[in-house]
């Protein structure tokens, strides 16, 4: 089929990129390289079924490109992802997320696209009461970039309801893996990788106990791909592995896979972080055959060699 990578140039689209070109399809990436790279389509390009398209999701080209391609499926991961960033500017948090969401939709539908998959975070649900989360918890935006979120879950159904346009939403954890920058908006892993191989100091925000739910970025491609199918149509899916690890716990996995000293610093907890949280998979092995197959510490080691190769 065709399939149409929003963000496609960025960790989680290119190695989604790369997994939807091994299983045939034909495959073109919107990517305004604004923190995407080409490096990570490297291998992509090599293949005739592929296309880049350095655009921004906003532009009319956005729905001039699906209307002349005409993807089966738009696999929607362009996103402003910091939500730091959306705290300090939300204007520019809602012209990234919330138009460029209904600009997509709107490309899907003048495309005669069968059917979107959102990419969403564990941001809609705010502070749980109960962890793992279920993915028809309550929902409890606490920053601007979670309510664009959830905004454009709200376009998803409107789209449906006018045009009969199928939808997937999946609810992100903390992805992890080969391609995630230590830069910018990093993930935990990424940046600790970064300063154990490089012999610079880590730190950790509180006490250590803190808790995450870390998936890795091959099951969670598994999971888009699994999703462009008829399964889960109108449906949220939590994308995780429902597995509290700590910060502490994390950071002495990382230090053994990169052959440094596990002796991390300690800094004051950050307003408002997350005491905890994990994510119930359930519902997507049931709708979709959908389960996390990486476990935490071969996950980590595969990262470490990449971010190791990365370097020679």
């Amino acid at each position: 089929m065709r399939v149409l990578v929003t963000g496609g140039a960025g960790f989680i689209g290119s190695n989604l990129v790369d997994r939807l070109l091994a299983d045939g399809h034909e495959v073109q990436v919107v990517d305004d390289l604004s923190s995407g790279s080409r490096d990570n389509l490297a291998g992509a390009a090599q293949s005739d079924r592929f296309l880049l398209h350095e655009l921004d999701i906003r532009e009319p080209a956005m729905i001039s490109l699906a209307a002349d391609w005409k993807p089966e499926v738009i696999c929607h991961l362009a996103a402003q992802i910091s939500v730091r960033r959306s705290v300090a500017d939300p204007v520019h948090d809602a012209r990234v997320n919330v138009e460029g969401t209904a600009s997509v939709l709107e490309a899907a539908h003048e495309g005669g696209t069968r059917k979107v998959l959102f990419a969403s975070s564990v941001a809609v649900y705010g502070r749980p009461g109960t962890i793992p989360v279920g993915a028809d918890a309550a929902l409890d935006p606490r920053s601007p970039y979670a309510a664009s979120k959830l905004s454009g879950e709200t376009y998803l159904r409107t789209f449906q309801a006018l045009y009969g346009l199928e939808y997937t939403t999946l609810v992100l954890s903390n992805v992890y893996g080969p391609r995630q920058s230590p830069d910018g908006e990093a993930g935990v892993v990424a940046i600790f990788t970064d300063a154990l191989l490089s012999g610079t100091p880590t730190v950790l925000f509180g006490d250590g106990t803190q808790t995450r739910d870390y998936v890795y970025v091959e099951d969670v491609v598994d999971g888009f791909a699994r999703a462009c199918g008829s399964g889960g149509n109108g449906g949220r899916f939590n994308l995780g592995t429902g597995i509290q690890t700590t910060d502490r716990r994390l950071h002495a996995i990382l230090a053994e896979a990169a052959g440094a000293q596990d002796k991390p610093g300690f800094a004051p907890a950050r307003l408002g972080d997350l005491p905890a949280m994990a994510v119930d998979p359930v519902p997507a092995h049931d709708a979709l055959g959908w389960q996390p197959r990486t476990d935490l510490a071969s996950g980590l080691k595969a990262t470490v060699e990449w971010a190791r190769s990365c370097r020679r």
